[in-house]
């Protein structure tokens, strides 16, 4: 039997800003009855109503536990897309599908990966981790003497510094949420804390920077200013619960939150204390944010406030006029967010979206906004703020300070740095969504 909404639901069915969008607390003002008026769909059947068939897999034993759980056959399409499927020994990308997974945890095989040559195959038990240069006392560390150190858990995202990458292009390219912006991922780690193993070091006052090193065949190092080693920064040996995966960085990674993903060192063996960086090849050519002068940003490493939606999104097609739920990540690498808005009329009019907890400093931040669709042509945008009153900038904000392409580019190539403009969907009559400029 179909509900009739009472006087306080239809008020929460009046939108708040154009296009169909409603209340970030409709479905929480509604309950049972909204449900199933949004929904299309009665909660409850009639009393005559027929009993369940049982199903085949309810007619036989199910399978056997295997000593590590796999997923469904079921979801076998949620993987990662892959920019080296041969495997090459190369730069090898992998992209994490963001617009197939729900939450803000990240799980460990479907973190996006990218390895200049591979994930080393390294034996935890001989592998070692120096701290030296500018020290009272160099010192060696196995993994395992790091495991006794007191360790602390904490929730961060990693971003790419070239993640996407591709809205440089002049011309919206035709691709789905994964290759636009796959290359982030939140997860719980679990590690040291640096400061605790510089302070046994003890600190030359005259180191101002350390130089991290990694253990692969490319042996990639970074700079990093010791105000931010010894703020936040740690040792990573666990995600999401159980040891690093090898191409994040096993047996342990150096984790700094909130900036760009080449500089927390994976396969981390080396951190020598330094007056000066080490103007590194990454540093200097690889990771640079140009500028339409042609010049670059010296050192620009903090990931901006961002945000994008993921339900719906390209390849994600609508089925038909009613209500939806807009879904979405927020992130910023200077603190919390805040506030993300929602706009189904490409900017022209915004209502507010439902944070969902927790929220934290520097990791996924999952927004909801329930939309009524007509069936109509919309464009969807989201917009983020963070607790230091950092805004997301739209893409005529952002072109107007960084530049874009001439041409349009490939979808692996990496011109550019740090794009956190905003990103729009649009929608036609059939559902088809697309990536537009707006």
């Amino acid at each position: 039997m179909k509900r009739t909404p009472t006087a306080s639901q239809r008020d929460a069915l009046t939108p708040v800003a154009g296009n169909g969008l409603l209340d970030r607390r409709a479905f929480l003002r509604g309950g049972a009855a909204m449900a199933a008026t949004m929904s299309g769909y009665t909660l409850v059947k009639g009393a005559a109503a027929e009993p369940l068939k049982d199903d085949p897999w309810s007619l036989r034993p199910g399978a056997i536990t295997q000593p590590y759980e796999q997923r469904s056959r079921y979801e076998d399409k949620v993987v990662r897309t892959l920019t080296n499927p041969k495997g090459e020994t190369r730069v090898q990308n992998a992209r994490t599908p963001l617009h197939l997974l729900n939450g803000v945890i990240t799980p460990a095989g479907q973190h996006f990966v990218v390895a200049q040559s591979g994930a080393p195959d390294i034996d935890p038990a001989k592998h070692r981790i120096v701290i030296h240069g500018l020290v009272k006392q160099p010192l060696e560390f196995s993994i395992e003497a790091l495991s006794r150190y007191p360790l602390v858990t904490r929730m961060y995202f990693i971003e790419c510094g070239g993640n996407s990458a591709p809205m440089f292009s002049p011309t919206p390219m035709q691709a789905n949420l994964q290759a636009l912006h796959g290359m982030v991922s939140c997860s719980e780690w679990t590690g040291v804390l640096l400061s605790t193993l510089l302070e046994e070091t003890g600190i030359d006052p005259k180191a101002k920077w350390l130089i991290a090193e990694g253990a692969d065949a490319p042996t990639l190092t970074r700079s990093v200013p010791m105000k931010k080693a010894l703020d936040d920064a740690m040792i990573a040996l666990y995600q999401n619960g159980e040891r690093l995966m090898p191409a994040n960085g096993y047996p342990a990674r150096l984790l700094l939150p909130g900036w760009e993903g080449n500089m927390s060192i994976k396969w981390l063996r080396r951190i020598k204390l330094t007056e000066t960086p080490g103007m590194t090849f990454p540093e200097t050519k690889t990771y640079t944010q140009l500028l339409p002068n042609g010049k670059a940003y010296q050192f620009y490493f903090l990931e901006e406030v961002k945000s994008f939606i993921t339900q719906p999104s390209p390849d994600l097609k609508m089925n038909g006029p009613g209500f939806y739920e807009i879904s979405g990540l927020a992130f910023s690498g200077d603190g919390k967010i805040a506030r993300v808005m929602v706009s189904a009329d490409g900017g022209k009019s915004w209502a507010e979206a439902a944070l969902q907890d927790p929220v934290l400093p520097k990791s996924f931040t999952r927004f909801r906004l329930p939309w009524r669709w007509n069936g109509g042509p919309a464009i969807l945008q989201s917009r983020a703020w963070d607790d230091k009153g950092n805004v997301q900038p739209t893409r005529a904000e952002f072109v107007a300070q960084r530049g874009e392409l001439k041409a349009p580019l490939s979808l692996v190539a990496f011109p550019n740095q740090h794009f956190n403009a905003i990103t729009s969907w649009s929608i036609d009559a059939k559902g088809e969504v697309k990536h537009v400029y707006a």
